[in-house]
């Protein structure tokens, strides 16, 4: 059974947040992190990384993989933000039809960046990916 402190559970969400992906070491109850592979395919992993990674291929049940939400969750998430709680009409739209471009992220990342939200975002930004790590270690827990 995996069960995480909220300190873990924190931790985990700020490298997944960073782009990070993490393993959970389950036996000495340690957090490895390393850049997503999806995100930088044009890099080179450090011997460690390469250590880890053939760890984690020899007792894959000894770790608990932590990965950040796919493309259509993120785009929900920031959907569902605009809906529940920017109220100004004009920005409201502007962020919606930033959701309809190709690179939706950067385009709604710099709307909000430049607006009052910004707080509001970073922060329903990271509860929504705590519940996420959450998530994936109930799911670990229930495929055990």
């Amino acid at each position: 059974m995996l069960s995480l402190t909220t300190q873990e559970v924190d931790q985990i969400t700020t490298q997944l947040l960073k782009g990070n992906i993490c393993f959970y070491q389950i036996d000495k109850k340690k957090i490895f992190y390393m850049p997503d592979d999806e995100d930088y395919f044009n890099y080179d992993l450090t011997p460690d990384e390469e250590t880890l990674l053939d760890d984690v291929e020899d007792d894959p049940n000894n770790y608990a993989e932590f990965t950040k939400m796919e493309s259509a969750q993120e785009h929900q998430m920031m959907q569902d933000f605009v809906d529940r709680y920017v109220n100004e009409r004009s920005l409201a739209e502007d962020l919606v039809v930033a959701l309809g471009k190709p690179k939706a992220n950067t385009a709604f990342k710099f709307l909000i960046d430049g607006s009052k939200y910004q707080e509001s975002w970073k922060e329903y930004r990271w509860g929504k990916y705590h519940d996420w790590v959450q998530e994936q270690v109930d799911s670990f827990n229930y495929s055990e």
